[in-house]
């Protein structure tokens, strides 16, 4: 089992920057992908990035350029920059933990709000 929290969200103004955490606990084994995906209202999941433990990034085409995903794989947290951001980027974003097709999990979620 593992467990992530995550942190960081909050009101920014466009153009703004904000930065996610999401810190994973529990049974973690080495191979894993961790990563950020969002939904906003009356849309379904999208891909925001992921990261393997090797450092190999994905990111969804919306985000490409403006945000900017990391990790600490001594502290099992993974880290989303977020800059340039625009209203269409206000959504719940939920930080995911998986293990190949074995083992995934999500956490709770972080409202963004892109606003002026």
């Amino acid at each position: 089992q593992v467990q992530l929290v995550e942190s960081g969200g909050g009101l920014v103004q466009p153009g703004g920057s904000l930065r996610l955490s999401c810190a994973a606990s529990g049974r973690i084994f080495r191979e894993n992908v961790m990563g950020w995906y969002r939904q906003a209202p009356g849309k379904g999941r999208e891909l925001v990035a992921t990261i393997n433990n090797g450092g190999s990034t994905n990111y969804g085409e919306s985000v490409k350029g403006r945000f900017s995903i990391s990790r600490d794989n001594a502290k099992n947290t993974v880290y989303l920059q977020m800059d340039s951001l625009k209203p269409e980027d206000t959504a719940v974003y939920y930080c995911k933990f998986s293990i190949g097709a074995r083992y995934d999990t999500w956490g709770q979620g972080t409202q963004v709000t892109v606003s002026s």
